[in-house]
């Protein structure tokens, strides 16, 4: 077993060779990778099944194991996110601007592999093969750190992928699997910034707060959703409760899953009682104000927490309010910056909406589960950054990548 100064080692070393592979030879690979996933389905499934019993006996959460299992559709999926990837145009070396200046110098503006890119995240091993895809068609090497959790999953993904790097001749460093064990161990890797690049931290708040707080590392800050679905008063009821079911109960236990439901209160009086009874309907624990009481028998009081709150299960915090200002009002006290949506045929209140609410994403008419790297043609995503400065939202391979300045010269000297 490794330890972390040795991964992270052998990561730095790999970066340099793959900075120079070709586009045809990066995507060869990642296509060598997806047909390696598929062909090793049943090896991955068994290692999967051994960290779910684990976690089960061990007392997880039926929404936790949730993220954490695979099956043989989500196996396949990641195969076809590597593909996806294969599929984009490689950003290494596109000229961003290119001027000259009136000295004659030629200045070009040109994306660069980043380097090492580090990745803390919690349960999913879906991420493995995520992360893995993206920075290696990004030209950089990743070093992965997985919860223990799935730690059978994740060494399973990571040695196919490996496997699939040496069969097309490039260094299996180029994806590393942090294998030392540990509590400090993240916290070494938030430091290692003679061999680390960036790091990206994936999961909880606590997970991520540790990384902002600790890391001297450069941190690409990932966020918590607690994301709004907001009808407002315009709203087609059956668009509204397709959309709010969607946004709540398709999966729980991901980010951009809605947390919170704002009605205006004209509409709340007349379809309120509608969509409260179809969103109970699907086991969703309602808590809500005592606008929102009148509407549905056996709300639970919301109280200041309910509005911050992440559930990430089948609860969702209910509010009216008076108009699309209130709402976005509301929204940017008490959102996390990642997914807002409004339900309206208005378009003056979706012009409000979408220019005054403070998020990463936000949705006119549509869930806020479309949020993600593979919905939005990415291929697949390393996070979904809610900070303001250098990437913002599903970061696909133009987000992990650096840039530098190329100046073309003719002998010219500063006077």
């Amino acid at each position: 077993m490794k330890t972390l100064i040795e991964s992270a080692a052998a990561a730095k070393a790999a970066s340099a060779e793959i900075a120079r592979l070709s586009a045809e030879e990066k995507n060869a690979a990642l296509l060598a990778m997806a047909d390696a996933l598929e062909a090793q389905c049943a090896a991955v499934l068994a290692a999967n099944r051994a960290d779910m019993d684990r976690e089960r006996a061990g007392g997880m959460s039926e929404d936790m194991l949730d993220r954490l299992m695979l099956d043989e559709k989500r196996v396949a999926d990641m195969a076809v996110g590597l593909r996806q990837v294969a599929e984009l145009p490689d950003p290494v070396g596109e000229v961003m601007r290119e001027w000259t200046r009136p000295n004659g110098l030629r200045i070009k503006k040109v994306r660069v592999p980043m380097g090492v890119i580090g990745i803390i995240y919690e349960a999913r091993p879906n991420v493995t093969v995520d992360a893995a895809s993206l920075a290696f068609k990004a030209g950089s090497a990743i070093l992965l750190r997985g919860s223990s959790s799935a730690y059978e999953s994740n060494a399973a993904l990571v040695g196919v992928m490996r496997s699939a790097l040496e069969s097309r001749g490039v260094t299996p460093d180029a994806v590393c699997l942090v294998e030392e064990k540990g509590h400090d161990v993240v916290d070494k890797l938030l430091t290692l910034r003679d061999y680390v690049d960036l790091i990206v931290p994936r999961g909880s708040a606590r997970l991520i707060n540790n990384a902002v707080e600790k890391a001297t590392v450069p941190i690409l800050q990932t966020g918590t959703g607690n994301c709004h679905v907001y009808i407002d008063q315009s709203a087609d009821y059956g668009m509204a409760e397709a959309i709010t079911i969607n946004a709540k109960t398709q999966r729980t236990s991901v980010c951009n899953c809605a947390e919170t439901l704002i009605m205006q209160e004209g509409w709340a009086e007349e379809h309120g009682e509608d969509l409260l009874r179809a969103l109970a309907g699907k086991n969703v624990e309602l808590h809500g104000d005592e606008a929102a009481a009148k509407y549905a028998s056996g709300m639970i009081p919301a109280t200041e927490r309910d509005w911050a709150d992440e559930y990430l299960r089948l609860a969702m915090a209910v509010k009216i309010v008076p108009d699309v200002k209130a709402a976005v009002e509301h929204i940017n006290r008490y959102g996390t910056m990642h997914t807002e949506c409004i339900v309206t045929e208005s378009a003056e209140s979706a012009d409000y909406f979408l220019n005054n609410v403070d998020a990463a994403v936000v949705d006119w008419n549509a869930s806020t589960r479309f949020t993600d790297g593979f919905e939005f043609g990415f291929g697949a995503e390393l996070g979904i950054s809610t900070q303001k400065l250098h990437a913002r939202g599903p970061m696909g391979l133009e987000e992990i990548c650096s840039y530098k300045y190329m100046v073309i010269g003719t002998g010219q000297v500063r006077p």
